[in-house]
């Protein structure tokens, strides 16, 4: 799976699935070891533990019997689906205000209905403006080293008719000055805005930094983590090396080079115009406005 809140609800749904098949007198330490699994499988995306707790908090609930026990497992990973589709629309229409008539996207990785229930989230606002009538076009940086933004953004927005131009990730700065606007997602957000995200979006908001662009993290609530401070405190995941020694199951490195691959980056918060959630728009200065939107 992937995608930040796919990822989530994935998991909510394989904790339901592991339910079904544990006996009934072992149900209860049978969920608790599958959470802690599934909550390590994948350290930088919050939404995996943030989904894993909600439903093990049922069993901490005392008297629920084993079949009662499924039945709000299975309840209760249906409503986080439930839950991040509308989220997904929700932050569709207060993301397309900031969209301008016209405009050009820049965006990396893929962030539409592949990556999270519903129309996803980046990609949802582009939707949304093209539905609206907007007629948007799209930059998609293709995120090596696994290319979601060659493989899957630009399968998404051609099949809803939004154009498209593919771009390799260090063409981003000759594109930028024709750019309105950039649209990312995010994986976890700290508690001062510090934003992991695919690697290379950090380089996107220093690009529209130095071009005077807009910069925008398109998140629900449940990419929000509170209880990390900042960005320094955020796990990033390393993938193999032999993602970026190959292309296409063709080698283009020598075998035994050192190879760094973090899956994501960390963009500091003083790079971030704001945070597009269902809840609404997200300002500066971040750790109150996060704070508030957060106890809405």
């Amino acid at each position: 799976m992937r995608g930040a809140p796919q990822i989530g609800v994935a998991a909510a749904h394989g904790l339901a699935v592991e339910a079904s098949r544990l006996p009934d007198s072992g149900l209860r330490p049978g969920l608790r070891r599958a959470a802690g699994v599934l909550a390590r499988a994948r350290p930088t995306a919050v939404n995996l533990s943030y989904a894993v707790a909600r439903v093990s908090r049922l069993l901490d609930e005392p008297g629920l019997a084993a079949a009662e026990l499924r039945r709000r497992v299975r309840d209760e990973a249906r409503a986080i689906e439930a839950e991040e589709v509308a989220n997904s629309a929700a932050i569709a229409r207060h993301g397309v205000a900031l969209v301008p008539r016209g405009a050009t996207i820049l965006t990396i990785c893929n962030t539409g209905a592949l990556a999270g229930p519903g129309m996803g989230s980046a990609l949802g606002v582009v939707f949304q403006a093209h539905l609206d009538g907007k007629t948007p076009r799209v930059y998609a940086c293709e995120t090596r080293p696994l290319l979601q933004g060659a493989r899957l953004t630009t399968l998404e927005l051609a099949r809803a008719r939004i154009p498209v131009t593919l771009i390799v990730d260090s063409a981003a700065a000759s594109v930028i000055e024709k750019c309105d606007v950039v649209l990312v997602g995010a994986d976890r957000i700290a508690r001062n805005g510090d934003t992991a995200n695919k690697v290379g979006t950090r380089m996107l908001a220093v690009v529209a930094h130095a071009a005077g662009r807009p910069f925008y993290v398109v998140a629900p609530s449940s990419s929000f983590d509170p209880s990390c401070p900042d960005g320094s405190h955020i796990v990033v995941e390393e993938r193999s090396g032999e993602e970026v020694r190959a292309f296409a199951g063709c080698r283009v490195a020598p075998a035994g080079v050192t190879v760094f691959n973090p899956a994501f980056d960390v963009t500091p918060a003083r790079l971030i115009t704001g945070f597009i959630t269902e809840r609404g728009i997200i300002r500066p200065p971040f750790r109150r406005s996060i704070r508030t939107a957060l106890r809405r």
